[in-house]
C-alpha cells in the first residue's frame, strides 16, 4: 500500500539522516490488542522507583501512560523511545483506562505524560466549550487544563470521526463533502455507533449543521470495525462513521467526506504532560515528534499493530522513530 511503501523508503533513507539525539532506543512492552483492549500491567498507576535521570541526578524517572488503545499504547511508545535516545530514564505503563481515569493520574503525578486527543480532552475539561476547529480547540485547551497540567505541542496527525463512502457512492451522487451529501441525505442509510443517534456530533448534528436528516440509521456496535466495514461495501448502508486513521479506509480505496462546517471536532493527536515534571529539554522532544506524526503515520502504525502483522507497539513505534531519524 502507498503508505506503507513510503514508510519502508523512509525507514531504508533513516541511515541517512541524522539529529543531534543519542542513538538508544529501547521497546518496552509486547502488546497487540484491539482498540478498546487493555495493557498488561495488573496495576498499571503504582508508584515508580527513583532512578538516576538523564544528566545524573538523582530522581523518578518519566512515566509515559497510555489509554487502552492500541492506537494511545503505540504513540505512547514513540513518545518513550523518543525521549530514551536522547538520554532520559523513562518507564511506560500501558492500558490505564479512561480519559477519567489517566487525566487524574497526571494530576496526582503517578503518570508524568500521555498521549490524548485534542478535542476529545478539551470536552472532558469543559463540557460547555464549543471550539471545534483545530486553532479554535488548541486555543482553548490551556485555560481548561487543571492547575499543574499542560499540553505540548500538537501534532498535524488526527484521529476524527469521518462521514465514509465507497468511491461508487461518492461517483454516484457527486460526493465530495457532507454539504453534498445533505443534499440526497434522505436517499442514504447511516452506520454509525449507537450512540451517534444521540451525540451532538451525531445525528442531531447532521440536521442542524448540514439539514442532513439521513432514510435511515443503522446502529452498528464496532466504531468503525469490520461490521461497519462490510456494511458499507454491501451497500447495506451507504454512509459510515470510521475514524481517519483506521487502515480500513485506504485499504478499501474509500472516500472520507470533508466537513467544512466542523460536525466532528479537531482531534490532533499531542501529549499532556505533568508541567513540573516534564522538563525544558524533554519538552523539546517531544515537540520534534509531533513535528513529524502524520495521520498517515498512524494509519501504517495501526495496520502494523492491529492488522494481519500483530506487531507490538513498541516494535512498531522503534520502526517509525528510526524512519524518522530518532537514533541511529
Amino acid at each position: 500500500m502507498k503508505n506503507a511503501v513510503l514508510h519502508r523508503s523512509r525507514l531504508q533513507a533513516a541511515g541517512r539522516r541524522t539529529l543531534a539525539l543519542p542513538a538508544a532506543l529501547a521497546a518496552a512492552t509486547s502488546l497487540a490488542l484491539a482498540l478498546a483492549g487493555c495493557g498488561a500491567n495488573s496495576n498499571p498507576l503504582e508508584d515508580t522507583s527513583s532512578q538516576p535521570a538523564a544528566g545524573g541526578t538523582a530522581q523518578a524517572p518519566l512515566v509515559v501512560g497510555s489509554s487502552g488503545s492500541t492506537e494511545s499504547q503505540t504513540i505512547a511508545e514513540i513518545y518513550a523511545g523518543a525521549l530514551r535516545s536522547a538520554g532520559f530514564e523513562v518507564e511506560t505503563k500501558p492500558g490505564i483506562g479512561s480519559r477519567e481515569v489517566y487525566v487524574k493520574a497526571v494530576e496526582e503525578g503517578s503518570v508524568d505524560i500521555i498521549p490524548d486527543y485534542s478535542g476529545n480532552l478539551l470536552l472532558h475539561l469543559d463540557g460547555n466549550a464549543t471550539a471545534a476547529s483545530a486553532p479554535d480547540v488548541l486555543a482553548a485547551l490551556p485555560a481548561a487544563l487543571p492547575e499543574g497540567l499542560k499540553v505540548l505541542e500538537a501534532a498535524p496527525a488526527e484521529s476524527k470521526d469521518a462521514m465514509v463512502v465507497t468511491k461508487a457512492t461518492a461517483e454516484k451522487y457527486q460526493l465530495s463533502s457532507i454539504e453534498d451529501m445533505a443534499k440526497v441525505c434522505g436517499e442514504l442509510t447511516i452506520g454509525a455507533n449507537p450512540e451517534f443517534r444521540e451525540r451532538e456530533y451525531g445525528l442531531p448534528g447532521l440536521e442542524a449543521k448540514y439539514n442532513c436528516v439521513p432514510k435511515d440509521f443503522e446502529p452498528i456496535n464496532d466504531y468503525g470495525g469490520p461490521a461497519t466495514l462490510k456494511a458499507l461495501l454491501t451497500d447495506q448502508i451507504q454512509v459510515a462513521d470510521i475514524y481517519t486513521t483506521t487502515p480500513s479506509i485506504e485499504d478499501n480505496d474509500l472516500v472520507v467526506l470533508e466537513d467544512p462546517k466542523n460536525l466532528f471536532i479537531a482531534q490532533q493527536v499531542l501529549p499532556l504532560v505533568k508541567a513540573d515534571a516534564v522538563s525544558q529539554d524533554a519538552a523539546a522532544v517531544l515537540d520534534k515528534v509531533s513535528a513529524e506524526l502524520r495521520t498517515e503515520d498512524l494509519v501504517d502504525l495501526n495496520r502494523q499493530v492491529s492488522g494481519d502483522e500483530k506487531r507490538s507497539p513498541a516494535d512498531a513505534a522503534a520502526d517509525w522513530l528510526e524512519a524518522e531519524g530518532f537514533g541511529a
